[in-house]
């Protein structure tokens, strides 16, 4: 098979295998009904072992899409399409009841290789933001309990984004990168309220948007040899943030229990998203080209951008931009990783041992108080496929716990399990026949 069919058959892989995932929701958590979602981990499955570090790492053989200026150390002789999927069962919490909820989701297929002496490209799928929980309160009108109320939440969808990127090591020791994306999803949120009194009108809130947009990711490394046994790199991020031109709308309907009569009200906000100027930095001590550690920390500027809100206020309704409803997000991660011996023919000493830890503010706000910061951890295992031709792919497996709480919320704990597969075949390297 030639190389460009070879690159045209990983495109259609990518495809086949993660669009129709795409219409599944990877959450279960009722903080998605905020902003434009629950954001997305981003990372691929040598990262989550380290908890989502990656912005100072440079490895040949893993595609590392958070910096793209890493594409630059691709190895010249191979193709990497790595692949992967995640399963999780989260505990909910609040007011001494508990309930369970599993997920489980096929993530990202991504891609890359080496096109140019010191230039690498990339190419792949990646979730954004997901949507999805279903849960009701129901509680009494008066102290006498004779009438009561229920109001029932749901939503669904989220945003996928779809990347080409490419890294150049113009200086030795130096390279940048840029990641281009196509950003696209639905988001549909409702809220319905209903009454025992069948005197009291049933009020059904519908929120809709659609979102087909870009995004643009730039990324620089610098890699320092201090002597021969350790190295440090250096690696920094920029996203800009802008309108996502898309249109919001509230529709509002009011049922009269008695007739079934309906009267409904559409509202409209336009060009009312928008995704924030995010920075990124990171530092990476390689020592031995054996163990790795390092320290990422990501600032997104959500708290200067609006989002558009429904409200009443003396009896005239309204949906309109609203300032005070996102915060500032702030992410500090710590993680490794320790392989013996990468190129050995031992089995064991090729395996990566990675961990790693992470603490994140939330983007949102909750009837005006802060949402829940998140506190995790993960450990993991890169662990070497090997048959009779390749010896290179990798099956990298991590387990995370994440912990969401803010005082007076809702507690999320979640344990996920993560798998991604790393394949990685040498299309371009040149056999001699003597």
């Amino acid at each position: 098979m030639s190389f460009y069919k070879k690159v045209i058959s990983a495109v259609i892989l990518t495809s086949v295998c993660v669009a129709p995932a795409m219409a599944q929701s990877g959450t279960n958590s009722p903080y998605s009904q905020y902003g434009l979602g629950q954001l997305s981990e981003q990372t691929s499955g040598f990262n989550r072992g380290m908890n989502g570090l990656g912005l100072a790492f440079r490895d040949g053989n893993q595609v590392n899409y958070i910096n793209p200026a890493s594409y630059s150390a691709l190895d010249s002789l191979t193709f990497i399409f790595d692949v992967g999927l995640s399963g999780q069962v989260t505990n909910f919490s609040e007011n001494g009841q508990k309930i369970n909820a599993n997920n489980a989701d096929f993530e990202y297929a991504v891609a890359g290789f080496r096109i140019f002496k010191h230039v690498g490209v990339s190419f792949g799928i990646i979730p954004f933001t997901n949507i999805g929980y279903n849960y009701s309160i129901t509680d009494y009108l008066n102290d006498d309990r004779s009438d009561a109320y229920t109001n029932t939440y749901s939503g669904s969808g989220g945003l996928h984004q779809v990347y080409f990127g490419a890294g150049w090591e113009f200086i030795k020791g130096l390279s940048v990168g840029a990641n281009i994306s196509y950003i696209w999803g639905d988001i549909d949120r409702s809220v319905i309220n209903s009454y025992s009194d069948s005197y009291i009108n049933t009020l059904s809130k519908y929120y809709t948007a659609t979102v087909k947009n870009y995004k643009l990711d730039i990324g620089l490394q610098y890699l320092v040899n201090i002597n021969k046994q350790n190295s440090l790199t250096i690696g920094l991020t920029y996203g800009p943030g802008h309108k996502l031109n898309s249109d919001p709308t509230c529709m509002v309907i009011s049922t009269n229990s008695s007739t079934g009569v309906a009267d409904t009200t559409s509202y409209t906000v336009n060009n009312g998203l928008e995704i924030p100027t995010t920075f990124g930095g990171g530092l990476t001590w390689n020592h031995k080209n054996k163990l790795k550690l390092g320290a990422d920390f990501t600032y997104q500027k959500w708290g200067s951008l609006k989002y558009p809100v429904y409200n009443v206020v003396n009896d005239v309704p309204s949906y309109e931009l609203t300032d005070n409803y996102y915060k500032d997000r702030y992410k500090a991660t710590i993680g490794g990783e320790y392989c013996n011996d990468e190129t050995s023919r031992n089995f064991f000493r090729k395996i990566r041992f990675r961990a790693g830890m992470s603490y994140a503010t939330p983007y949102y706000k909750v009837n005006g108080a802060d949402g829940p910061d998140e506190i995790s951890v993960s450990a993991g295992f890169g662990i070497p496929i090997v048959n009779a031709y390749n010896n290179r792919s990798i099956l990298n497996i991590s387990g995370q716990w994440v912990h969401a709480s803010a005082k007076g919320m809702l507690t999320e704990n979640t344990f996920r399990i993560n798998i991604g597969i790393t394949f990685n075949e040498r299309w371009f390297m040149k056999w001699k026949v003597n």
